[in-house]
């Protein structure tokens, strides 16, 4: 079961993360799109959106300090374990909460819209409940490893490696198995999620309008412009 868990399990959800999103460019081009919509209610996306959006960039961004780079790297450039504690709990929750706020927003607009509603595939569902669980799981595990009453859990001795080992080709269930529940569930929660992201509206987060940059541009003419006006209506002045 750990090796299923912890091996197999996340292989299986990387190998479906590239080869889906493959997959959807080739054969689903054109629905490589968020389906926004925004012209059926504006209110509330004015602010879930942001809340969302900013927040998981903070979360992103606290995961690839937290575990792709070795805790031997920070101490060299200076930065203490209590400092990095802090920054890592202070910063973390902040940018949790924004996210929980956030989604919590959008999924009450996705489910009490009826445009919306409709817009919403069975994948997309299936995706906030997951993207839900991991946000939630990573929030929790992030408060209460630090203000719980037991001492806190250094992942970055058993997480961090674990999944750093994955890449490597040499994943070692020991480092991971030795972390609490709390961080195993919100792991596994992850990798279940890149699984799924393919086949979701996520994949617009691996895009990018860089077409615009060099696309031509585009003319518009005023009807009057384009059609000469009647007879009696020209413009004083004009012949």
């Amino acid at each position: 079961m750990k090796t299923f868990l912890y091996v197999i399990l996340p292989y299986v959800c990387l190998a479906v993360f590239v080869g889906g999103h493959v997959w959807r460019y080739r054969y689903d081009k054109f629905g490589w799109t968020t389906r926004s919509s925004q012209l059926y209610e504006r209110r509330l996306l004015r602010w879930g959106s942001p809340l969302f959006h900013f927040g998981i960039l903070g979360v992103l961004g606290g995961h690839v300090v937290g575990l792709v780079i070795p805790e031997s790297w920070t101490s060299g450039a200076g930065v203490s374990e209590d400092l990095y504690h802090a920054l890592s709990f202070g910063l973390g929750t902040v940018a949790g909460v924004a996210t929980v706020v956030g989604l919590a927003i959008l999924v009450y607009r996705r489910r009490t819209v009826g445009p919306v509603f409709s817009a919403t595939t069975r994948n997309d569902k299936a995706m906030y409940l997951v993207l839900a669980g991991t946000i939630l799981a990573g929030l929790a595990t992030t408060v209460w490893n630090n203000v719980g009453p037991e001492h806190a859990h250094e992942y970055r001795h058993t997480v961090s490696p674990w999944f750093r080992s994955i890449f490597t080709l040499d994943p070692d269930t020991s480092l991971i198995t030795a972390a609490p529940w709390g961080f195993r569930v919100h792991a596994l929660l992850a990798f279940v999620l890149l699984g799924m992201w393919p086949f979701t509206r996520l994949v617009h987060m691996l895009s990018a309008p860089v077409g615009y940059l060099t696309r031509p541009y585009v003319v518009y003419r005023s009807r009057e412009a384009a059609r000469p006006p009647r007879r009696g209506w020209e413009p004083v002045g004009k012949p």
